[in-house]
């Protein structure tokens, strides 16, 4: 679960403090990730598991920067089937808003509509001992404050492999 900085205007070699101008708001991203889909074959392995139909589920809604009054200081959660996995404040981040978009815009061009996901709480099931893979049947839900919750309920899907995902 992230927090995701929606563009707002467009943003090409942006410094640190002329960032914040080009975010139109913030959402709840859920970055579901198929580790199946990473351990294996040797392509890239987060291309792979971050870009099945449906990922990453975003929303409900965009708040935007004048309706979110401290995105520095924002709770995030996510439960699985009821556990709590993940807990953590924005405050906690690595890197700011400004340095975030700032260094994203040194590499492509940033448009409206535009999504940087901003990183993930401590708390995923794959860095547990032991580890934690999401099944068929289970209920992620996840929240931001200020920003509303999601609910996903996984489900198995065959792919042209023939294997469960």
């Amino acid at each position: 679960m992230e927090l995701g900085l929606v563009i707002g205007t467009k943003a090409k070699y942006v410094s640190i403090e002329q960032a914040a101008s080009h975010i139109a708001g913030y959402c709840i991203v859920n970055d579901v990730t198929e580790r199946s889909f990473q351990r294996t074959g040797n392509a890239g392995q987060w291309i792979k598991g971050k870009c099945c139909d449906g990922f990453p589920p975003m929303g409900p809604w965009l708040g935007t920067t004048d309706e979110i009054a401290d995105p520095s200081n924002l709770g995030l959660w996510l439960s699985v089937n009821g556990e709590r996995m993940q807990v953590g404040k924005t405050s906690n981040m690595i890197f700011t808003w400004g340095e975030i978009v700032s260094h994203v815009s040194q590499y492509m061009t940033l448009h409206p509509d535009d999504v940087i996901m901003t990183g993930t709480p401590a708390g995923v099931g794959m860095g547990k001992k032991p580890p934690h893979f999401l099944k068929a049947v289970d209920v992620v839900r996840l929240g931001v404050g200020g920003l509303g919750e999601q609910k996903q309920t996984f489900v198995s899907e065959k792919n042209d492999r023939n294997e469960a995902r």
